[in-house]
């Protein structure tokens, strides 16, 4: 499974399929059972946790339900890994806060506290955390779960305007068609763990795989459904 630089790869698969999963292990936070983990050309599954933090400053991670600090204000969440990490102080981490709170544009949330925030708000809040530290890879967990379709769009361009404006390799984990087909420029199909295709979106539109086109169509199969007969 490999991940093309600058462009925006989704993994596409149902609930369970293993799609979460896969990012932890590109973070590092589990290790696999076989195979091995590379960014760029530095292996990490077999780094400590020490050795973990050099990479990770250069992953940026979208979590589904945003993950912010409620107690703290939109700007000191967004702040918070510049001052963990000593990257800025002082007036330079607020410069660098509101740089990025203008690319998704909520400049003027700046000193809101996140229950005061929308859900697309915060997703948008939690995005400009993930992007802060200028890192080469941002990973995004379901990024239009729990969010109207309308909101869901928002959230689908400023996917695809920062990997075009910041020159980010993105990977964008969700079981949402629409989302997928319009931000994709690589798409992985994951089924029970395994990669069952992986190809452009014209292509996984094009397959005549039974277990792709029962997910693209929205059909489940005869032992899905003996699961729930009585």
């Amino acid at each position: 499974m490999r991940f093309p630089r600058g462009k925006i790869t989704v993994v596409l698969g149902a609930s369970g399929c293993g799609k979460s999963v896969l990012l932890r292990h590109l973070v590092g936070l589990e290790k696999p059972d076989q195979g091995s983990v590379w960014f760029g050309d530095t292996r990490i599954d077999d780094m400590s946790e020490r050795e973990l933090i050099a990479p990770r400053r250069h992953i940026g991670y979208l979590f589904q339900q945003g993950a912010l600090f409620d107690s703290l204000t939109v700007h000191d969440n967004i702040a918070f890994a510049l001052v963990e990490h000593g990257v800025a102080t002082g007036d330079q981490v607020s410069v660098m806060v509101a740089h990025v709170l203008h690319l998704v544009g909520l400049t003027d949330k700046m000193h809101v506290m996140p229950a005061s925030l929308s859900g697309g708000q915060r997703k948008r809040v939690a995005l400009a955390r993930a992007i802060v530290m200028h890192p080469k890879v941002v990973l995004y967990d379901e990024p239009t779960t729990g969010l109207d379709p309308i909101t869901s769009d928002v959230i689908n361009e400023l996917i695809m305007k920062l990997a075009r404006e910041l020159s980010m390799t993105s990977i964008v984990v969700t079981h949402d068609l629409a989302s997928a087909f319009k931000v994709a420029d690589r798409i992985i199909m994951l089924h029970n763990g395994r990669v069952e295709l992986a190809g452009t979106p014209e292509q996984v539109r094009a397959s005549t795989l039974p277990v792709v086109a029962r997910f693209l169509n929205g059909k489940a199969s005869p032992e899905e459904l003996a699961e729930i007969e009585a």
